[in-house]
């Protein structure tokens, strides 16, 4: 082997010559999984509003006013929770050994 082809051989080649191999990083392995992942999301969320029964515009009012309700009960829960007293130091709740 003479000096030109040495100047050509990258990393992976030298190692390669003596046995070993460069070590992969944890994200190489992660990152096309997550991109997989993601391009399934995108995709099936797509599909779902394709063939979804109902046309778009009623779509997103039936979503609109799902999404209020949904605020409008966590807002009476919080509300409930700061205005009940305080609990003592008893518990209602039987615990078994």
């Amino acid at each position: 082997m003479n000096l030109n082809a040495l100047k050509k051989m990258d990393k992976d080649d030298l190692l390669n010559l003596i046995g070993l191999e460069s070590r992969r990083s944890a994200a190489e392995d992660v990152l096309p999984v997550i991109g997989a992942f993601a391009a399934g999301l995108l995709v099936g969320a797509g599909l779902g509003l394709l063939l979804a029964p109902k046309p778009g515009t009623q779509l997103r009012d039936d979503l609109r006013q799902k999404l209020q309700t949904g605020q409008e009960y966590l807002t009476n829960q919080r509300n409930r929770g700061e205005s009940a007293p305080a609990q003592g130091t008893q518990s209602s709740v039987s615990r078994t050994a």
